[in-house]
């Protein structure tokens, strides 16, 4: 039987199943490589790693010191390139990007929560959360975001004060919030609960996965904890340079 394709014709449908492809698999990693050059020839750090990811999916990647988990997360952030192997996101390879261009899509498609904080000590929690939107090009209304950020992470009432006025946990959950004030696509999470007392921890890791339900962001988190990695429906060890599925 003869096919009707209508005004949109073969290539036309064949156009948008790809859009569609492209869209589901929003975090696309083909053959990635890294290594890094010493006097004695190259440090390989990861080998030969492939993975997609879609929006909504959750991830935790475990692995021992030293194993390449945070080298894997900056390059997936855009921080560091590759030696070998493509990475998109939305549709980007960043590593064709001029330095503007790279800076601009961090800053829009990327949400960073490092172990340690990070917070301009000299800026209040307020200016904290909205120092990503410093560059946007937008005219959306950041300070009413960031107000409703600080609602969903407890902190409305600590808008004012400076980062040395608040405890660790308090600081993490500023750090997500900046993480999510621009609306990223990815949002990575390098030992968030690292420096944090088992309580503080808890609460942080659960504000985590209860904001990125809402969000449906893609959600990787490198951790040595056991107590975290259980809270992600899917798991990866790396071990021997390769993403091993827990």
């Amino acid at each position: 039987m003869r096919q009707d394709f209508g005004a949109l014709g073969v290539l036309g449908v064949l156009a948008v199943d790809l859009f569609l492809r492209r869209n589901d698999e929003l975090l696309n990693i083909v053959n990635l490589t890294k290594e890094y050059p010493t006097p004695r020839g190259p440090l390989p750090i990861l080998n030969d790693i492939s993975l997609k990811f879609q929006r909504g999916d959750a991830v935790a990647i475990m692995g021992p010191s030293g194993s390449g988990k945070s080298t894997l997360l900056y390059i997936l952030g855009a921080l560091e390139t590759p030696t070998s192997g493509i990475v998109t996101l939305d549709g980007q390879n960043p590593s064709q990007l001029d330095e503007k261009s790279l800076a601009l899509f961090r800053n829009q498609k990327i949400g960073f929560v490092f172990q340690d904080h990070c917070l301009l000590p000299q800026c209040s929690v307020m200016e904290n959360v909205l120092t990503p939107t410093l560059i946007a090009n937008s005219d959306k209304n950041y300070t009413g975001r960031a107000k409703a950020l600080l609602a969903q992470v407890s902190l409305s009432a600590r808008s004012d004060h400076r980062p040395a006025e608040l405890s660790g946990g308090e600081k993490q959950r500023v750090a997500i919030a900046r993480a999510l004030i621009r609306e990223p696509v990815l949002v990575l999470c390098d030992e968030p609960t690292g420096n944090l007392d088992r309580h503080s921890a808890e609460n942080v890791a659960s504000l985590l996965m209860d904001l990125h339900k809402h969000r449906q962001t893609i959600l990787i988190v490198v951790t040595h904890s056991a107590e975290l990695a259980a809270k992600f429906p899917v798991r990866y060890e790396l071990i021997e340079r390769q993403l091993k599925l827990i």
